[in-house]
């Protein structure tokens, strides 16, 4: 993973991993990979990824259990709801970017909707 060095780190990941629960490659439930094994992964800081657990886990993402590791909530709800913010998170990049360049909304409307009928 290439990190942007504007955002800090352990937010990509999270993002990393959200968007992972999101398409269904991680499910409701299943274990994560340990903290050791998360950082080697992602080529972070193992201090790095115990944030990213904590973090997730305030945000009742995932869950650990003493003993046996961290794992991905068994609520639903909650998984569903990770997917409007990360879109949200999309269309803001794309509209700051585009503005950047020079594009006000109709202009990226239009652009957009010629590539829908490409």
């Amino acid at each position: 993973m290439e990190f942007n060095t504007s955002v800090p780190i352990y937010l990509q990941v999270m993002d990393a991993i959200k968007k992972q629960l999101i398409l269904g490659i991680l499910g409701p439930g299943e274990q994560l990979p340990s903290t050791r094994s998360l950082a080697v992964s992602y080529n972070v800081n193992p201090n790095t990824a115990a944030r990213i657990y904590k973090e997730l886990e305030l945000e009742n993402i995932c869950f650990t259990k003493r003993g046996l590791g961290t794992f991905v909530t068994d609520s639903e709800e909650t998984l569903l709801k990770l997917k409007e913010p990360m879109a949200n998170k999309v269309i803001d990049h794309f509209i700051a970017e585009m503005t950047e360049l020079g594009y006000n909304f109709s202009d990226m409307v239009k652009i957009i909707k010629e590539r829908e009928r490409e």
